[in-house]
């Protein structure tokens, strides 16, 4: 077990601050090596045999040479069906680790396993293990692309997601591109500290909730944009299959509350393909316009695009200016 792993998995919980969760990740900047696996794969990683199924179908058809976004679709078209199961990322009472869990899937689970598998087959290989995919998810969930075994290195906020995947080159962030925007203003960030205990981490070590308020305070001074959902028709035509689409709320506790992928069907229209609470599985459901107008809490959207391996950022100096740039 690697040492930082095994300082997480001791009695006490740790608490590491933002300069060390940056220090730390800025170190093993490449997001190319193995996954700090904190846990054993028995827990980390469900539904094998569909991974694999999953990946030897895009060896075999060369998933590989579609655009990034396209790519990404597939591999979520691959997953519909799947089961919704919520708080999937809740898979210990101490250890945080990466994780993939593919017989049931809540909206965050699904969208980055889809991005994770697109990035992985980048890389080509006859055969690809859980490892490999395990590596992408760290890169992807992790602040500055790591964990070592505590809870507070996750990105617990798609906003935070947003702002810290463009930094690091791995998504374009779309928003203010395609659409007319407005800013999010006056925003409590209370989720994790105010329904705490649905947390499995946050029930047993309630001594993380100081610094995640901390974490929540910061978060709300971001200068997050959205489009508002009347006037998301009006850009759905520059959305792409594969654009990560978040959905934003208007209700105080995040900036948003649901993610998924746009999928660009046969019939022109830009659909919204997520793991749904209300369908209980994966599906494509209505174009996005259309989905946000069925539920009155639902304000808009924000826009990323997955880009390929060769835009991430690996310098840990353009990494920290961009965030900056992208946070302030």
């Amino acid at each position: 077990m690697d040492l930082l792993c095994h300082i997480a998995s001791m009695t006490h919980p740790v608490t590491i601050s933002r300069r060390r969760l940056l220090a730390a990740g800025l170190a093993a900047f490449g997001g190319t090596s193995r996954a700090r696996e904190c846990l054993p794969q028995s827990v980390t990683f469900r539904g094998v045999e569909k991974f694999r199924a999953i990946t030897a179908r895009a060896v075999k058809e060369g998933w590989h040479d579609l655009p990034m976004g396209a790519r990404v679709a597939r591999f979520g078209l691959a997953m519909t069906g799947t089961p919704y199961v919520g708080y999937t990322l809740e898979i210990d009472d101490k250890v945080e680790s990466a994780s993939a869990n593919f017989l049931g899937q809540d909206c965050w689970t699904f969208f980055e396993i889809a991005l994770g598998l697109a990035r992985m087959i980048e890389v080509q290989k006859r055969d690809y293990s859980p490892s490999d995919l395990l590596r992408e998810i760290e890169w992807t969930r992790y602040r500055a692309g790591v964990c070592n075994g505590d809870y507070l290195e996750r990105i617990h906020y798609l906003s935070e997601w947003y702002y810290d995947n463009a930094a690091r080159g791995n998504v374009e962030a779309l928003t203010e591109r395609i659409g007319k925007t407005e800013r999010v203003t006056g925003r409590r960030i209370e989720e994790m500290t105010v329904l705490w205990k649905s947390y499995r981490y946050l029930k047993n070590n309630p001594g993380l909730l100081a610094e995640m308020g901390r974490h929540e305070a910061r978060i709300a001074q971001y200068p997050f944009r959205h489009i508002p959902k009347d006037r998301v028709a009006a850009a759905e035509s520059q959305i792409q299959s594969g654009d990560i689409i978040g959905i934003v709320t208007n209700q105080h506790g995040g900036f948003c509350s649901h993610v998924g992928l746009a999928l660009r069907t046969d019939d022109g229209v830009t659909r919204f393909m997520h793991a749904s609470k209300n369908h209980k599985k994966v599906v494509i459901d209505d174009a996005i316009h259309r989905y946000l107008a069925k539920f009155k809490y639902h304000a808009g959207v924000v826009v990323a695009r997955p880009l390929p391996r060769n835009a991430m950022i690996t310098d840990a100096g353009r990494y920290a200016k961009r965030l900056e740039a992208l946070t302030t």
